[in-house]
Order: C-alpha cells, then structure tokens, then sequence
C-alpha cells in the first residue's frame, strides 16, 4: 500500500525512541513534517537530525509529559511551527508497573492525561485544516486482567474507552480517533530488551506465548499507524486494533 503524507503535518507525543521514532520516521519518509517531543533532550536532537534527512519540515522540542502545561505548550508551538496539525500521535507512556502510588501517578498522568490534553490542543488546529487523524498508542495490556502490571493495564482500558468516546465526539468535526494496542515489541533500549537480561524467565516465556514465534518490531506498529491516519482509514473511527502477532490469543 503506497501512501503519501507530503505536506501534512504530524505531531508525535513521545517521539525520540522505540515505536514513536519509527512511526516519526515513517511519516517523515512519507512526505510529511513532523513535530516530535520527548523528555530528554538529547534524544530529541538525535531524531530530530533522522528526521531531516528526509527533507520536511521538522520540529522537536523537550517535554515531559506528565506535565500538563508542558504538554499544550509543545502541542501549540509544534501547530505553529509547523503550520498547523493534520496528524496527532499520541505515542508516550509512564509505564507505571507498580502497585503504588507511584505507579498510578506516573500512568495517568502520561498514558492517560498527557493523551487528553495533547488531544484537546490539537483539536483546534484540526478544525482549522477541516479535519484530521489521531492514533493513540494503547497496548493489548488494556484488554486482559493484569497482576504485573496493574497500573499500565488499568490505564490502557482507559486510553481505548477514550479512543471510543473521542471517536464518536469528533466525527461531526471529521476527526477520526483510533488506536493501536501493540503487543510485546522489542528494540535497542526498551523494556524488552533489558528483560532478556534482567528478566530472562519473563523474557522467554513471553516469547512462548507469541504465537508467530518473536516479539514485534517498532516499524509493524509505525505501518499501522501511517494506515490508520490515511485516507485509505477514512471510514475508521473510535476502534482500537490490537496489533500483536497473535499474543493475545495466546
């Protein structure tokens, strides 16, 4: 499926590494200028230089996302800078694990707040432009009960009931909400990756619960993402894809 995105303007909440790079890249690639945050700075800067290698326009900008200021403050300047918002991503997690305060707190301010108040910012830009796409990152975590994580999964059910919510709100606005719940994805530097060594009982059988046989790639999740905000997706809205190599089912 070939699509093209040149001269549409991307915002990715959550863009400097993992899943969010790739679906920055992508949209990059694409045609698209892209506007990413992340919390470090440093990781911002070096995906900033990939993403110029395509040619776009780029913006990228430090931010963290549990702070709700910060979040529509990066939102209006991305929209400015970038000439408006044709695309949100909302890609950024706290992966809270624990059962505590601290968990909770760190899940719903970034899984859960930072995706309405990203969303929220970007609403008017939209609607200036007639319409738009957001895709909000979820995980198949959201769909079963959880005793490892409890606060993430807890989250995630939230992330896909607002997909749902906003999705059936914004049609009037011909914003299309939609969200992908990944499975178990690995890359250089994420949570499994460093399961493999600290974990390695997880690690495996987790991987024994996949039924392809590996663990997902960012670049699988980036595909959907491009497809879900395209005008091949145009009658697609409030619906979470789980995108998992079967490990649900599992």
């Amino acid at each position: 499926m070939q699509v093209s995105f040149k001269g549409k303007k991307v915002v990715v909440a959550g863009g400097s590494r993992g899943i969010g790079r790739s679906i920055a890249l992508a949209f990059a690639a694409d045609g698209a200028d892209v506007a990413i945050c992340a919390r470090g700075a440093e990781g911002v800067k070096k995906a900033e230089a990939e993403l110029k290698q395509h040619g776009g326009q780029v913006y990228g900008s430090a931010c963290d996302l549990a702070d709700g200021a910060a979040v529509t403050r990066f939102v209006n300047d991305a929209g400015t800078a970038l000439g408006g918002i044709d695309i949100l991503i909302n890609n950024a997690s706290g992966f809270g694990m624990k059962d505590d305060e601290q968990g909770w707190a760190s899940s719903i301010n970034v899984d859960v707040l930072a995706t309405v108040r990203a969303t929220q910012a970007a609403i008017p830009f939209m609607e200036k432009a007639g319409g738009g796409a957001i895709v909000n990152i979820s995980s198949i975590s959201g769909f079963a009960a959880s005793t490892r994580s409890v606060p993430y999964a807890a989250v995630k059910a939230a992330v896909n009931n607002y997909t749902a919510s906003q999705g059936l709100a914004l049609a009037p606005k011909r914003i299309r909400v939609n969200a992908i719940a990944p499975g178990s994805i690995e890359f250089p530097g994420g949570v499994w990756e460093q399961r493999k060594t600290s974990d390695p009982k997880l690690y495996q059988g987790t991987l024994r619960g996949i039924p392809w046989g590996r663990f997902g790639a960012p670049e699988e999740i980036a595909s959907v993402a491009l497809f879900l905000a395209s005008d091949k997706a145009s009658w697609i809205t409030g619906q979470t894809l789980m995108v998992d190599g079967g490990q649900l089912l599992g």
